[in-house]
């Protein structure tokens, strides 16, 4: 993923929820909990997200009992998402950073 390039909100609050498994309605759920509601999800949008992880197999199904799928985060998704979150910080490093430098103000 981190060559592909940079993960859309949706993606990284997937994989971020996606430590704990969860089935769909949780996912939804735990990405407005762990977004503090900046991300509401709708299931046309999860379900399009969670295919596109599964097939780049940054998540997997670990129980699929016919009604509801639960998925859980791979290694390599830990992966994607610990670079993804290294990818956010340095940004947020470099603004800080050219705010001292050039005694501006970038808020």
């Amino acid at each position: 993923m981190g060559a592909a390039g940079p993960m859309t909100e949706a993606m990284y609050y997937i994989l971020l929820t996606l430590t704990v498994p969860s089935h769909g309605y949780q996912l939804m759920s735990a990405v407005t909990q762990a977004s503090r509601g900046r991300v509401q999800m709708g299931p046309g949008t999860l379900y399009g997200v969670l295919t596109r992880l599964e097939t780049e197999k940054l998540i997997e199904i670990v129980s699929d009992d016919g009604r509801r799928k639960v998925y859980a985060i791979t290694e390599s998704g830990r992966a994607a998402l610990r670079m993804e979150t290294e990818r956010l910080r340095s940004m947020l490093d470099d603004q800080e950073r050219w705010k001292g430098e050039m005694q501006c103000l970038t808020e």
